[in-house]
């Protein structure tokens, strides 16, 4: 049985990112394998000048807090994302807000959520 690999392709364009993420954990358990990057290895090979020369970051939503509604509003706001799909993303707690983004603008957005009461992480 062949794949069609552009039916798969327009498939996956057209999912919400909680449907992405459901699938890809359904990956993971179905073939024993993770998604994650290596990050141990590559840690491990450079060093700490790997750790310094870091230039891109992941801003996580480690937990809503009290203020769930504004961290959905907030959360909205940075992904441009639907009411459905921010909340999604804040119910899933601990999950990524945004990915490869600046020192900077995660540092930014991270004072941004913990103003409205998120914990948030850096990685």
């Amino acid at each position: 049985m062949a794949l069609d690999t552009k039916a798969i392709v327009d498939q996956l364009k057209d999912a919400s990112i909680l449907e992405l993420n459901d699938l890809v954990k359904a990956i993971e358990d179905e073939f024993g394998v993770s998604a994650a990057a290596p990050v141990a290895a590559a840690g491990a090979a450079g060093g700490d000048d790997a750790a310094a020369a870091k230039d891109t970051f992941t801003v996580e939503l480690t937990e809503a807090g009290q203020e769930k509604v504004k961290v959905i509003k907030e959360v909205r706001t940075i992904t441009g994302l639907g009411l459905k799909d921010a909340k999604g993303l804040v119910d899933a707690a601990p999950s990524n807000i945004k990915e490869d983004v600046s020192e900077d603008e995660a540092n930014k957005l991270k004072e941004e959520l913990e103003a409205v009461g998120a914990t948030v992480t850096l990685k």
